[in-house]
């Protein structure tokens, strides 16, 4: 039995963090395992053959104040803090300069092979293994 005004499982209410609305973490900051804040998620896209999420879409707001330059990261490389409310990338903020990226207002196909490939090929290192 839980302890008396802590949660558990049969005490839960609402969502989260196992269970969230994507327009939820839309906004979310993201942060790198050094505590460096590298941006903010812009939009969560999923893939509508499988039904999974693909990629979130990253404003690295310490590079490009101006906003104008968009990164889509793989969903597995991103790992919930729910201490902290926030997410973390495990990469060094110089790795990011170098990430493959996109101006808002021309998006890539993100469903071109070639694409994908790229971009999966630059995070590879901070993916899981399935």
């Amino acid at each position: 039995m839980p302890e008396h005004g802590k949660a558990g499982p049969s005490l839960r209410k609402g969502p989260g963090p196992e269970l969230m609305g994507a327009t939820s973490l839309v906004g979310n900051d993201v942060y790198n395992r050094q505590g460096d804040d590298i941006g903010d998620i812009k939009e969560i896209m999923l893939d509508m053959r499988d039904g999974q999420i693909a990629y979130a879409v990253l404003e690295f707001t310490a590079f490009f104040s101006t906003g104008a330059k968009l990164f889509a990261v793989p969903w597995r490389a991103l790992t919930l803090d729910t201490e902290n409310k926030r997410f973390v990338l495990d990469v060094q903020k110089d790795r990011l300069k170098d990430a493959p990226g996109f101006d808002k207002s021309h998006w890539p196909d993100m469903a071109d092979q070639s694409w994908r490939d790229e971009v999966r090929g630059y995070y590879k290192s901070l993916l899981p293994p399935q």
